[in-house]
């Protein structure tokens, strides 16, 4: 059983991690409601675990370890076919032409260069933090972020274009 303060501790940790660890889930699944359901499960699992948490630091990677982990459980249990295209992540909700570019920009990734390229904006890690997450190399991981970075500013590009010619 945890005290109070611990569990004071717990909401706070989640409070300040939940909206990148909701955008985490969101782009692991690209769907609204598998990502709510990958976060409820995580913050659960997260709260199961809590009590065993020794460094307050490490918290924030920890949350983004369980929702990784807990997509890939739940992930043959979603149905598969196109992702959710209405739902725009918040993080994008006050601009919403540029919302759609981005958001098929990061759709159009690589499910292992978006993953990384994610951890690294949404969760701030490093290459070494994103390897030891993920289980690949820095190496790897560097060049998933390369890829991700390249893929990402060639599909803004071309949006742009569009865009200009249509003006």
């Amino acid at each position: 059983m945890l005290t109070p303060g611990r569990r004071a501790a717990f909401e706070s940790a989640v409070s300040a991690n939940f909206n990148d660890l909701y955008r985490f889930a969101y782009w692991l699944s690209r769907n609204r409601w598998h990502a709510e359901d990958v976060l409820q499960e995580s913050l659960l699992r997260a709260w199961r675990g809590w009590a065993g948490v020794r460094e307050e630091r490490a918290v924030r990677a920890w949350f983004f370890t369980i929702v990784r982990r807990e997509f890939y459980r739940m992930r043959p249990q979603f149905p598969q076919g196109e992702p959710q295209a209405d739902a725009i992540d918040p993080a994008f909700e006050t601009d919403p032409a540029s919302s759609i570019d981005m958001a098929n920009a990061l759709r159009g990734l690589a499910d292992d260069s978006r993953e990384a390229l994610l951890m690294q904006v949404l969760g701030g890690f490093t290459c070494a933090e994103i390897s030891a997450a993920i289980g690949a190399s820095e190496g790897a991981v560097m060049a998933r972020l390369t890829r991700a970075r390249q893929a990402m500013r060639g599909r803004l590009e071309r949006a742009d274009l569009k865009l200009a010619r249509q003006a």
